[in-house]
Protein backbone atom coordinates (compact mmCIF):
# COMPACT_ATOMS: atom_id res chain seq x y z
CA UNK A 1 0.00 0.00 0.00
CA UNK A 2 1.30 3.41 -0.99
CA UNK A 3 2.09 5.94 1.45
CA UNK A 4 -0.22 9.17 1.91
CA UNK A 5 1.43 12.39 0.42
CA UNK A 6 2.53 14.98 2.87
CA UNK A 7 0.50 18.10 2.27
CA UNK A 8 1.77 21.48 2.36
CA UNK A 9 5.53 20.90 1.59
CA UNK A 10 7.47 23.47 -0.69
CA UNK A 11 10.70 23.94 -1.53
CA UNK A 12 12.64 26.92 -2.63
CA UNK A 13 16.85 27.20 -3.12
CA UNK A 14 18.21 30.35 -1.49
CA UNK A 15 21.75 30.04 -3.38
CA UNK A 16 23.73 27.99 -4.66
CA UNK A 17 27.56 28.28 -3.94
CA UNK A 18 30.68 26.33 -5.12
CA UNK A 19 32.61 24.67 -2.54
CA UNK A 20 36.66 25.68 -2.03
CA UNK A 21 37.89 22.71 -0.09
CA UNK A 22 35.94 19.39 -0.59
CA UNK A 23 38.07 16.87 -0.80
CA UNK A 24 35.87 16.27 -4.93
CA UNK A 25 34.45 19.55 -6.77
CA UNK A 26 30.95 20.29 -4.88
CA UNK A 27 28.26 23.26 -5.05
CA UNK A 28 26.00 22.90 -1.85
CA UNK A 29 22.25 24.26 -2.51
CA UNK A 30 20.52 26.20 0.39
CA UNK A 31 17.41 24.86 0.46
CA UNK A 32 14.44 26.31 2.36
CA UNK A 33 11.54 23.89 3.29
CA UNK A 34 8.11 25.46 3.95
CA UNK A 35 5.48 22.69 6.01
CA UNK A 36 1.59 24.15 6.04
CA UNK A 37 0.90 21.52 8.00
CA UNK A 38 1.03 23.22 11.34
CA UNK A 39 2.37 19.91 13.07
CA UNK A 40 6.34 19.20 14.24
CA UNK A 41 7.92 17.10 11.23
CA UNK A 42 10.15 14.48 13.23
CA UNK A 43 12.99 14.24 10.17
CA UNK A 44 12.91 14.16 6.10
CA UNK A 45 14.57 11.72 4.03
CA UNK A 46 15.00 13.78 1.37
CA UNK A 47 16.14 12.39 -2.51
CA UNK A 48 16.53 15.37 -5.07
CA UNK A 49 17.25 14.85 -8.76
CA UNK A 50 19.20 17.73 -10.37
CA UNK A 51 17.89 18.46 -14.22
CA UNK A 52 19.56 21.00 -16.17
CA UNK A 53 16.72 22.52 -18.50
CA UNK A 54 18.90 24.18 -21.65
CA UNK A 55 16.01 25.53 -23.44
CA UNK A 56 14.87 28.03 -20.89
CA UNK A 57 18.41 30.39 -22.02
CA UNK A 58 19.22 31.79 -25.03
CA UNK A 59 22.83 30.91 -26.76
CA UNK A 60 25.55 33.35 -28.83
CA UNK A 61 27.14 31.80 -31.52
CA UNK A 62 30.44 30.70 -29.76
CA UNK A 63 27.91 28.79 -27.50
CA UNK A 64 26.45 27.44 -30.24
CA UNK A 65 29.57 26.34 -32.22
CA UNK A 66 30.65 24.18 -28.52
CA UNK A 67 26.75 22.89 -28.05
CA UNK A 68 26.68 21.36 -31.40
CA UNK A 69 27.70 17.84 -30.26
CA UNK A 70 24.98 17.16 -27.60
CA UNK A 71 22.35 19.28 -29.67
CA UNK A 72 22.90 18.85 -32.93
CA UNK A 73 22.79 22.03 -35.74
CA UNK A 74 21.16 25.29 -34.58
CA UNK A 75 18.08 24.36 -36.68
CA UNK A 76 17.67 21.25 -34.92
CA UNK A 77 17.35 22.67 -31.46
CA UNK A 78 13.48 23.13 -31.39
CA UNK A 79 13.60 19.19 -31.24
CA UNK A 80 17.02 18.28 -29.68
CA UNK A 81 17.36 21.32 -26.61
CA UNK A 82 15.29 18.87 -23.70
CA UNK A 83 15.97 19.02 -20.17
CA UNK A 84 18.60 16.41 -18.97
CA UNK A 85 19.54 14.86 -15.70
CA UNK A 86 22.72 16.39 -14.19
CA UNK A 87 22.93 14.43 -10.91
CA UNK A 88 21.16 13.10 -8.06
CA UNK A 89 21.48 14.03 -4.55
CA UNK A 90 19.69 13.42 -1.30
CA UNK A 91 20.06 14.70 2.28
CA UNK A 92 18.40 13.64 5.94
CA UNK A 93 16.44 17.15 7.37
CA UNK A 94 16.46 17.33 10.88
CA UNK A 95 13.12 18.40 12.77
CA UNK A 96 11.50 21.68 12.47
CA UNK A 97 8.41 22.97 12.57
CA UNK A 98 6.92 25.27 9.83
CA UNK A 99 9.93 26.48 8.12
CA UNK A 100 13.56 25.48 8.10
CA UNK A 101 17.15 25.46 6.02
CA UNK A 102 19.05 22.99 5.40
CA UNK A 103 22.31 22.47 3.18
CA UNK A 104 22.29 19.74 0.25
CA UNK A 105 25.73 18.67 -1.47
CA UNK A 106 25.12 18.47 -5.32
CA UNK A 107 28.88 16.42 -6.14
CA UNK A 108 29.90 17.10 -9.93
CA UNK A 109 32.41 16.12 -12.36
CA UNK A 110 34.73 17.36 -15.19
CA UNK A 111 34.33 14.04 -16.73
CA UNK A 112 33.63 14.90 -20.64
CA UNK A 113 31.95 11.85 -20.79
CA UNK A 114 29.52 13.20 -18.82
CA UNK A 115 26.48 15.12 -20.66
CA UNK A 116 26.11 17.96 -17.93
CA UNK A 117 30.16 18.92 -17.95
CA UNK A 118 30.14 18.82 -21.69
CA UNK A 119 27.29 21.44 -21.53
CA UNK A 120 28.47 23.74 -18.84
CA UNK A 121 31.87 23.94 -20.51
CA UNK A 122 30.62 25.00 -23.69
CA UNK A 123 28.92 28.14 -21.77
CA UNK A 124 30.21 31.89 -22.28
CA UNK A 125 31.75 33.35 -18.87
CA UNK A 126 28.74 34.86 -18.23
CA UNK A 127 25.02 33.82 -17.56
CA UNK A 128 23.23 31.12 -15.85
CA UNK A 129 22.24 27.79 -16.28
CA UNK A 130 18.45 27.02 -15.71
CA UNK A 131 18.56 23.91 -13.15
CA UNK A 132 15.28 22.63 -12.22
CA UNK A 133 15.70 20.40 -8.08
CA UNK A 134 12.72 17.55 -8.39
CA UNK A 135 12.51 16.59 -4.70
CA UNK A 136 11.20 12.97 -3.27
CA UNK A 137 11.91 10.84 -0.23
CA UNK A 138 9.62 10.21 3.10
CA UNK A 139 8.36 12.39 6.16
CA UNK A 140 8.44 11.23 9.36
CA UNK A 141 5.83 13.51 11.68
CA UNK A 142 3.73 12.81 14.86
CA UNK A 143 0.52 10.83 13.85
CA UNK A 144 -2.62 11.89 12.84
CA UNK A 145 -4.90 13.06 15.63
CA UNK A 146 -2.17 14.31 18.03
CA UNK A 147 -1.11 10.54 18.93
CA UNK A 148 2.33 9.87 20.53
CA UNK A 149 2.62 7.59 17.31
CA UNK A 150 5.07 8.72 14.28
CA UNK A 151 3.15 8.80 11.05
CA UNK A 152 5.18 8.52 7.66
CA UNK A 153 4.62 10.34 4.66
CA UNK A 154 5.65 10.57 1.07
CA UNK A 155 6.84 13.96 -0.20
CA UNK A 156 4.82 14.62 -3.33
CA UNK A 157 6.15 13.73 -6.73
CA UNK A 158 5.48 16.82 -8.27
CA UNK A 159 7.73 19.37 -5.94
CA UNK A 160 10.25 20.99 -7.19
CA UNK A 161 12.50 24.30 -7.46
CA UNK A 162 14.06 26.18 -10.26
CA UNK A 163 16.76 28.26 -9.83
CA UNK A 164 19.22 29.86 -12.26
CA UNK A 165 22.79 28.77 -11.41
CA UNK A 166 25.60 31.80 -12.79
CA UNK A 167 28.22 29.95 -14.87
CA UNK A 168 30.64 31.59 -12.56
CA UNK A 169 29.89 29.37 -10.01
CA UNK A 170 30.30 26.66 -11.80
CA UNK A 171 34.03 27.76 -13.11
CA UNK A 172 34.86 29.09 -9.51
CA UNK A 173 34.20 25.31 -8.38
CA UNK A 174 35.94 24.01 -11.52
CA UNK A 175 39.01 26.25 -11.06
CA UNK A 176 39.15 25.39 -7.50
CA UNK A 177 40.20 21.55 -8.17
CA UNK A 178 40.87 21.63 -11.93
CA UNK A 179 43.22 24.77 -12.29
CA UNK A 180 43.45 25.55 -15.63
CA UNK A 181 43.17 21.96 -16.58
CA UNK A 182 40.79 19.21 -17.21
CA UNK A 183 39.89 15.73 -17.56
CA UNK A 184 39.05 13.25 -20.95
CA UNK A 185 38.97 9.51 -20.94
CA UNK A 186 40.28 7.66 -23.47
CA UNK A 187 40.06 4.15 -25.04
CA UNK A 188 43.12 1.76 -23.19
CA UNK A 189 44.96 1.62 -26.55
CA UNK A 190 44.55 5.27 -27.36
CA UNK A 191 46.43 5.19 -23.94
CA UNK A 192 48.94 3.04 -24.81
CA UNK A 193 49.91 4.63 -28.44
CA UNK A 194 49.97 8.28 -27.24
CA UNK A 195 52.41 6.84 -24.56
CA UNK A 196 54.55 4.94 -26.33
CA UNK A 197 54.73 8.40 -29.18
CA UNK A 198 55.84 10.63 -25.88
CA UNK A 199 58.45 7.97 -25.00
CA UNK A 200 60.00 7.70 -28.54
CA UNK A 201 59.53 12.00 -28.92
CA UNK A 202 61.18 12.81 -25.43
CA UNK A 203 58.36 14.59 -24.56
CA UNK A 204 58.45 15.87 -21.41
CA UNK A 205 53.99 16.60 -20.77
CA UNK A 206 50.62 15.18 -22.21
CA UNK A 207 50.17 18.80 -23.15
CA UNK A 208 53.50 19.16 -25.01
CA UNK A 209 52.55 15.45 -26.77
CA UNK A 210 49.13 16.48 -27.85
CA UNK A 211 50.31 19.54 -29.22
CA UNK A 212 52.97 18.10 -31.27
CA UNK A 213 50.45 15.65 -32.88
CA UNK A 214 48.19 18.77 -33.61
CA UNK A 215 51.24 20.28 -35.18
CA UNK A 216 51.88 17.85 -37.57
CA UNK A 217 48.23 16.79 -38.50
CA UNK A 218 46.34 20.25 -38.10
CA UNK A 219 44.65 21.54 -35.47
CA UNK A 220 40.57 20.51 -37.62
CA UNK A 221 42.53 16.77 -38.23
CA UNK A 222 44.44 16.01 -35.45
CA UNK A 223 42.06 14.64 -32.91
CA UNK A 224 40.79 12.76 -35.56
CA UNK A 225 43.60 11.40 -37.09
CA UNK A 226 45.26 10.29 -33.26
CA UNK A 227 42.00 8.33 -32.20
CA UNK A 228 42.22 6.46 -35.38
CA UNK A 229 45.86 5.94 -35.14
CA UNK A 230 47.76 2.06 -34.49
CA UNK A 231 50.19 2.49 -31.31
CA UNK A 232 53.30 2.36 -34.23
CA UNK A 233 51.39 4.91 -36.34
CA UNK A 234 51.34 8.15 -34.58
CA UNK A 235 54.53 8.83 -35.68
CA UNK A 236 53.48 9.31 -39.03
CA UNK A 237 51.19 11.79 -37.71
CA UNK A 238 53.31 14.37 -37.78
CA UNK A 239 55.98 13.86 -40.32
Amino acid sequence: MSLPAAPGLEFSVRDIVAEPYSAAPQLTARLRIEDGSGEPVHAIVLRCQVRVEPQRRPYDQAEQDGLRGLFGERERWSDTLRPFLWMQCNTTVQGFTGTTEVDLALPCTYDFDVVGSRYLHALGEDGTVPISLLFSGTVFARGGGGGPGLGVRQVPWDREARYDLPVAVWRRLIAYHFPHSGWIRLDHDMLAALADFRERRGLISWDETVDTLLAGAGAETGVAVCAAAAPGDLDEVVR
